[in-house]
This record gives C-alpha cells, sequence and structure tokens, in this order.
C-alpha cells in the first residue's frame, strides 16, 4: 500500500495515499457509516495527481469510481448507510449552459454494487450569496432584464441515503431522542425547555422538533460558513472557490445513522471534515486523502477534535 503517511490514534485513523489502495486493506463489513464528498469530475481540479480522479473526463471518472464502490460496499455492514454529498454539474462546453445530472449516475452506480437508494436532501443555497462567489452571468439579475431565457438557478447540494442490501444486526438508536440541532433556524421556546427531557420520548418535544427539520427533503438552514479551517492548506494552483463540506450536514448524517462507538469512513477527506465530526460525537473516524496539504490540515483539525471531545466528556462545553 503507498502511503506518505498515516496517523493512527484511539480516536482515528488517517492515510495519506490513494483510497481505493487503502480501503484494500480493510477487513470485510468492518465500517458502519461512510460520508463524503467525491471529486465533481469536471467541476474541481483537487491536484495534479494523475490518481486523482477529479483529473478524469466524466466516464473515465466512473470507472475509477466503480472500484471504490466496490470497496465501500464491501467494508460496510449489512443493512448499513452510505450517504454521498454531491450536486448537478455544468456539460462539457459549460458557456452554452445544460447540466449533466451527476446525483443520478451516482444512484445507478450504487445500485450496481448492492446499495438501495434510500432518501435524498436538498441543501438550499443562497441565489445571491452564490452569484457573489462565483459570478454566474445566469444568476445576475441584467440576465433577465435582458434575456431571461439565459437565467439559472443556485442550484441545490444533494445528500445521497443509500442502504446496503441486508438486515443490520445493531439498530441505530436514540432512547434519549435528538440532543442538539445543527442549523441555525432558532427552536420555539415551548420545544427548548424540552432539552434533555429523560421521560417519555414520546412528549420530548426538543426531540420531536429537531426529527421534523431532518425529516424534511429540504434542509435548507444549514450555515454555509460553518466549516473547518482550510486556508492554510490551499495551494498556488487551487481553485479559489473550493470549500469544505459543512459542518451541519455532516453532524446531521453521523447522528441519524450510526451510534457512539461506531466506525465512520470518509474515503476523500479532505482537510478531515466527516472524521472532526466523527470524534466529537465518540465514533472511530477512517479518513484518506490523496493530497498532502489537505492531509496536514486534517491532521491540524483532528487534534483539536480531540481535545474538544475530551472537554465535552468533561461537561466543559455546552
Amino acid at each position: 500500500m503507498a502511503v506518505k503517511e498515516q496517523v493512527i490514534e484511539e480516536e482515528y485513523a488517517i492515510y495519506n495515499g490513494d483510497c481505493i489502495e487503502v480501503l484494500e486493506t480493510l477487513p470485510d463489513e468492518s465500517v458502519d457509516l461512510s460520508v463524503y464528498s467525491p471529486p465533481f469530475c469536471g467541476l474541481y481540479n483537487y491536484s495534479s495527481d494523475p490518481r486523482d480522479m477529479s483529473n478524469n473526463g466524466y466516464t473515465e471518472f466512473f470507472e475509477h469510481y466503480m472500484f471504490l464502490l466496490e470497496h465501500i460496499s464491501r467494508v460496510t455492514k449489512a443493512g448499513r448507510v452510505t450517504t454521498v454529498h454531491c450536486m448537478d454539474i455544468p456539460a462539457q462546453g459549460a458557456r452554452i449552459g445544460g447540466l449533466i445530472d451527476f446525483p443520478g449516475d451516482i444512484i445507478q452506480a450504487h445500485k450496481k454494487v448492492g446499495f438501495k437508494y434510500w432518501t435524498r436532501r436538498n441543501i438550499w443555497k443562497e441565489p445571491l450569496r452564490i452569484r457573489n462567489r462565483t459570478m454566474s452571468k445566469g444568476l445576475a439579475h441584467k440576465t433577465i432584464v435582458e434575456d431571461s431565457l439565459d437565467s439559472n438557478i443556485a442550484g441545490a447540494d444533494y445528500l445521497l441515503q443509500f442502504r446496503k442490501k441486508g438486515k443490520s444486526i445493531v439498530p441505530v438508536t436514540h432512547t434519549d431522542g435528538f440532543l442538539s440541532y445543527a442549523g441555525c433556524t432558532p427552536m420555539p421556546p415551548d420545544a427548548v425547555k424540552y432539552r434533555g427531557y429523560m421521560g417519555d420520548q414520546t412528549k420530548n418535544k426538543f426531540s420531536h422538533w429537531i426529527w421534523q427539520q431532518y425529516a424534511s427533503s429540504d434542509w435548507n438552514d444549514v450555515r454555509p460558513k460553518e466549516v473547518l479551517p482550510y486556508k492554510a492548506s490551499k495551494e498556488p494552483e487551487d481553485e479559489q472557490h473550493v470549500h469544505p463540506l459543512q459542518l451541519d450536514i455532516i453532524e446531521r448524517a453521523v447522528a441519524l445513522w450510526s451510534n457512539p462507538g461506531e466506525v465512520v469512513l470518509s474515503p476523500f477527506m479532505g482537510i478531515g471534515s466527516e472524521i472532526f465530526v466523527a470524534v466529537k460525537n465518540k465514533r472511530k473516524g477512517i479518513g484518506i486523502e490523496l493530497k498532502t496539504s489537505y492531509f496536514q490540515q486534517a491532521c491540524r483539525n483532528l487534534k483539536k477534535a480531540v481535545l474538544e471531545a475530551a472537554k465535552q466528556e468533561q461537561g466543559m462545553l455546552f
């Protein structure tokens, strides 16, 4: 296995190397949950490494991605979840417009390796913010004044949930309901007072309210700036608008589909966001990242995660 560097701690194991080569070494049915964003081929290029899937054309990307999915299917326990953050991507010749249904092709790829397509959450993006960040002509008001046929939208991100075929031996339980909310919508006062409610959970309005938000197909209050530090990991040739996955999304996935003590995998770890959330929530993390500068930033972020988890355990953070 060609790994440049690795850090193995009690709470996590992370590797600077090729995700397929590392996954080949993991035992069958050893992972409880996978959370990740695959490279958005044709949209961003993350490195010049020939093994980086983002450097492939669309067809070639899926040829490589299928090898990865076969391993994710193998290492995932029966009945458990893998969840993928993705979006539609511009068609070739983006100047003439049009999109590729990247999420749809990801869904079909998972079906081929033994996963059931379970749910899709839409993650809302604010149009003006996206316009200012990308300078997309299709989002400019001037465009609808001149010719709204050329207008566009601030397309949603998606969180796709898949379940491996078979029955999970261990259920994911919330015997005390949800204990915290990841998002910016204020909770109603009559629900806040039920925080930490230990009685009959059918009366737990705090947890009920959180579940109503999480069960929605439209996640419209994910905080776009709630991300890990990443600027120190950027190199001069990096895309200027690459942004880590928001922690709110990962927090929800980890809370919904894993138990404390279980193993959370991120095959495209980046700066460590998924593993950071796993560790903070008393899970074990396995992360793999090809790009060295991202891996080094993940090392720094995960040291912080361990410290924060320890403080939470001592009741110092609320």
